[in-house]
């Protein structure tokens, strides 16, 4: 089977400092539809504005990932981590028997451009655990999420995460049946199929092919 979710047709919240387009079922908007991929419950596409944010609130037992495109993300949560996660950082929460935490945006006079992603975890009630790291942006495919492979950051999840920058051909046989591909930016081309920016497509196989322009980033989800 294969699923393909145009960006034009995802939900949107506008509430002046946010403008957030959902992928997935989020908040207020629901379609039962669209409600995720396998253990990729959401994916939310978040702007916000100059010195605004997501003031403190709680969550549990999900693996909850920030990706910074434009601008930088300033974090505080209840494990005593402080924090800013600039443009190109991926940051990693395991929020496992419960943690409280806050996102804003750092800068007074910019806006902040970021990925929002929920994975659900195959492990519950673990020890809350915080990871960041930024990966060097390469043509192909990088690790970025993997339970225990070296050099990447780990998962309570049945995910794994790679971050594909185009001009060059990339392939990756899955551990799972199934992928997720969300555009970043440019135009990627996964087993035939075109993706632009925002767009995103799953698709039931054991191996993805893929190519783009020279703008081209996407996030490419192994799931079961």
């Amino acid at each position: 089977m294969t699923y393909i979710r145009p960006a034009a047709d995802r939900g949107r919240a506008q509430l002046g400092w946010l403008d957030s387009h959902h992928t997935f079922s989020f908040g207020e908007y629901y379609d039962p539809g669209h409600m995720g991929v396998s253990v990729l419950r959401v994916i939310n596409d978040d702007r916000v504005a100059p010195g605004a944010g997501f003031g403190s609130h709680g969550h549990r037992d999900m693996e909850i990932l920030s990706y910074v495109l434009e601008g930088e993300l300033k974090h505080r949560d209840s494990m005593g981590n402080i924090k800013r996660i600039p443009a190109g950082d991926f940051q990693i929460m395991s929020a496992g028997t419960g943690v409280v935490h806050s996102e804003y945006n750092a800068s007074t006079s910019d806006p902040v451009h970021f990925l929002q992603i929920w994975l659900m975890p195959n492990t519950l009630g673990v020890k809350p655990r915080y990871n960041q790291r930024a990966f060097p942006r390469i043509p192909g495919g990088t690790a970025i999420l993997h339970a225990d492979a070296e050099g990447t950051m780990p998962v309570y999840s049945d995910a794994r995460l790679w971050r594909y920058i185009g001009d060059t051909a990339w392939a990756l046989d899955l551990v799972g049946s199934r992928v997720y591909v969300h555009g970043v930016a440019g135009t990627v081309t996964v087993n035939g199929h075109r993706v632009n920016e925002g767009d995103g497509i799953a698709l039931d196989t054991s191996s993805v092919k893929m190519t783009g322009n020279s703008e081209a980033e996407a996030l490419v989800f192994d799931l079961s």
